[in-house]
């Protein structure tokens, strides 16, 4: 079979630079993964806890301290400034393209940042989180839409599976960052992390505003000249090649067809094949959140504080590089092996990593243990960064019509943070000792595990095999194979240029008939 991801003996022009814009509009994941794991570290930082507690003392060590609600409002504020944001995402997308919609988008993360750096009581700092929820919450919807529009379908699945990447080397860098500052004295503790948001963010809109909107928005607009113009620029071709002709009449009567059979109405969204979809991508984006991987990455230090382990910032810079690697063998094998395979994988390797670490942790208590369960966390983690992480984008970002993909996408988005601040919000209680809190520790693996073997499930029963289609390919297959899994293997048939030729010329031949019976008609009656 050979290593290198092979590039198809029918694909045309450079792939280069439809690959490297993806790559680089991926960076938006640093906005998420960085903040996500800015505030794990923040919570356990001493400076910070007694500058926001608001009279707290914590039993342990008798320190001022938030409270376990506090704590939960903290960490979930930003998932559901991000619910929110990905609702919002395709009215912008749709209205203001793609690529203007990701620049006016990260600045309201920006606002965000600026209330959370000039904070020093938690009202501010939780409206500071919600308004960066709200940003990344938009871009988390539209940066998987840039890509999958403008990526070569071979190597599709690698180019929006980067965006789990890039939340990776965000998590990663906020363990950094937070290793760094965490025993400061002064507010530079938490406010360095946070500042540093600011250059993720300068990153990306410069580069935003030097890049090409996607042909198939500019299509859906019909502005088919400037649609050639960035096809062709993507591609690295020139406008008048037959191939970026060719490419660009598919495109154009894929949507037109679409269009034929109605629009993309909210409801029209949950009907049909279209509902079919929809309720697959909703549920692997929030099957992925259920997993527990954010129960790791908010709550983990802490969580090692209170198992008894040592060095718990250093521990959770660990798991976050084991993150950041493992996510290269899942991009590559995504295009390799195909979706369901590694999703299978993923949930197979996840669901008993779970389950070892919930025993290890509940059966016993001792140096041993915790080794075993830092070990199996760290195997959790690959299984997940492997497969489950990337993967869940890369379907989501496959699974929709051009006329519908903006807001599809802004409702599966919207269901993976949903499910992010259900977890974010519970987890204390569920997690934490005290008054009103479930204790469960070490108990809350089960959990995890359990909704890791339901993935299992949902990947054989629910999973099409998307590897190598075109996303307008895409769209025959759910119309032709009423099972996934009898989608691998599946060849496509349908040329949508060809059938709207087809259809036209049945419809003249309708309008011909038509005539010549009314004719005939007019003929006798004379």
């Amino acid at each position: 079979m050979g290593f290198a991801l092979k590039r198809p003996d029918d694909a045309v022009g450079s792939a280069a630079p439809a690959i490297m814009i993806g790559l680089f509009v991926a960076f938006g994941g640093v906005l998420f993964g960085y903040d996500t794991g800015t505030i794990s570290g923040i919570l356990a930082m001493k400076k910070w806890r007694e500058m926001f507690s608001t009279g707290y003392i914590n039993e342990k060590d008798g320190l001022p301290d938030v409270t376990s609600s506090e704590s939960s409002m903290i960490v979930s504020l930003l998932s559901a400034g991000t619910f929110f944001g990905a609702l919002a995402a395709a009215p912008i997308a749709d209205k203001f393209g793609r690529r203007m919609g990701m620049i006016m988008e990260t600045f309201v993360f920006v606002f965000g940042v600026i209330l959370q750096t000039a904070s020093t009581s938690i009202p501010l700092f939780v409206a500071g989180r919600f308004f960066a929820g709200l940003g990344v919450g938009l871009l988390s919807a539209t940066i998987p839409l840039y890509q999958s529009e403008t990526a070569p379908k071979w190597i599709r699945g690698t180019v929006v599976g980067a965006y789990q990447l890039a939340i990776t080397f965000g998590l990663l860098l906020a363990a950094i960052v937070n290793n760094s500052t965490k025993d400061r004295t002064d507010t530079g503790c938490y406010r360095i992390p946070i500042a540093i948001q600011f250059a993720w963010a300068i990153i990306l809109v410069v580069g935003m505003l030097l890049l090409p909107e996607t042909p198939r928005f500019l299509i859906k607009q019909d502005r088919y000249e400037e649609a050639t113009k960035a096809l062709a620029r993507v591609r690295r071709m020139e406008v008048t090649d037959p191939a970026i002709v060719a490419e660009l009449a598919e495109i154009q009567a894929n949507h037109e067809y679409e269009m034929s059979l109605g629009k993309a109405s909210y409801l029209e969204i949950v009907r049909g094949s279209l509902g079919k979809r929809l309720a697959t991508g909703c549920a692997v984006q929030g099957l992925q959140q259920l997993a527990g991987v954010n129960f790791i990455f908010y709550y983990g230090t802490t969580f090692f504080q209170n198992s008894g382990i040592q060095n718990s910032f250093v521990i959770t810079l660990i798991t976050n590089i084991i993150n950041v690697v493992s996510t290269f063998p899942g991009l590559y094998m995504v295009e390799k092996w195909g979706r369901r395979p590694l999703l299978m994988f993923g949930a197979v390797g996840m669901c008993v990593s779970q389950f070892i670490v919930a025993i290890v942790g509940t059966a016993t208590d001792s140096d041993v243990s915790n080794k075993v369960l830092i070990a199996f966390v760290c195997i959790y983690i690959f299984f997940f960064a492997s497969s489950w992480g990337p993967v869940a984008w890369v379907v989501t970002g496959e699974l929709f019509p051009l006329k519908a993909r903006a807001k599809c996408l802004s409702i599966t988005t919207a269901t993976n943070w949903l499910l992010n601040w259900a977890i974010a919000y519970a987890t204390p209680y569920m997690v934490n000792s005290g008054p009103g809190n479930a204790n469960l520790q070490s108990k809350v693996f089960f959990i995890w595990g359990g909704f890791c073997f339901i993935c299992a499930v949902f990947v054989y029963t629910c999973i099409y095999e998307t590897k190598g289609l075109s996303l307008e390919q895409v769209d025959e297959l759910y119309a032709k194979v009423p099972r996934a899994w009898n989608s691998v293997g599946w060849v496509p048939s349908v040329n949508y240029t060809e059938q709207i030729e087809i259809d036209a010329g049945e419809k003249r031949g309708e309008d011909a008939t038509h005539l010549e019976s009314v004719e005939t008609t007019t003929k006798a009656e004379v």
